[in-house]
């Protein structure tokens, strides 16, 4: 009974929130990625980005317009890594707060003798625990083609963030999502790994298809793997096997062709 009335109240919000054809076709257009996806997956990616829209609550900030194209750009991008997981994983916040470009913000740290530095940071996107969610529209807006990856790194706005939201599901940002105690023990044997060693090639002055932000902390390190996984699948494959299969399996989600 309880089943039937979650799918019928998940279908009203579909039908309420449906994305109109040439919306979604223009959003697969800006985002090749997206489009590279099955028609099965396709259809999916659709449906709880309808459901997306109709759970969380957009606001831009000075000025800016959240447009039904804005609007669907992040829900789309926003449902790829939760496609087998669900949106249950985003529960934790409502608010998305959209600006037209970078946020700069005031950071301070303390040094290791005590001494508190202040400096401005700036931003494209940030997650925070129990929200809101920030993102830069002219981040978002930018879109990579898989094909054209060669020395450049990947850059998702989006995705990165909402790795983020998933990894802290469990109150911690430490690049280890929610696992079961075994599944968590291997995960970070693995992380742990791949991340001194890409720290390594980035020392080393090496180009990587990950972003070299990812060697500022291992749950950044997350964060950069799931652009890419995402983003450009074949090439992380390729440059980071040991990796992918850690996120394919988490993420239920073996997306290079």
């Amino acid at each position: 009974m309880l089943k039937a009335l979650r799918s019928w109240r998940e279908q009203r919000a579909v039908e309420r929130h449906a994305i109109p054809d040439a919306l979604w076709q223009l959003t697969l257009l800006r985002y090749p990625f997206l489009a590279q996806r099955s028609v099965d997956d396709l259809v999916e990616l659709r449906r709880l980005s309808s459901l997306f829209l109709a759970s969380k609550e957009f606001h831009g900030v000075d000025g800016f317009e959240v447009t039904d194209e804005v609007a669907v750009a992040v829900a789309a991008q926003a449902c790829l890594p939760v496609l087998r997981l669900g949106l249950s994983w985003y529960d934790s916040f409502v608010g998305i707060v959209m600006h037209a470009g970078e946020v700069v913000a005031q950071r301070t740290y303390q040094d290791e003798d005590g001494v508190v530095h202040e400096y401005d940071e700036e931003l494209a996107g940030e997650a925070m625990e129990g929200g809101p969610l920030m993102l830069a529209w002219n981040a978002v807006a930018v879109s990579d083609d898989p094909a054209e990856f060669g020395a450049d790194a990947v850059f998702n706005v989006v995705i990165h963030e909402f790795a983020h939201v998933i990894d802290m599901r469990d109150g911690l940002a430490d690049g280890v999502p929610p696992l079961d105690p075994d599944a968590r023990e291997r995960w970070i044997s693995v992380i742990d790994a791949e991340w001194e060693g890409f720290c390594k090639r980035i020392d080393a002055g090496e180009a990587t298809l990950i972003d070299p932000y990812g060697g500022e902390a291992v749950e950044e390190f997350f964060a950069v793997a799931v652009e890419a996984f995402f983003v450009a699948p074949a090439a992380m494959r390729a440059e980071e096997p040991a990796m992918y299969a850690l996120l394919a399996g988490f993420f239920g989600q073996d997306p290079a062709p």
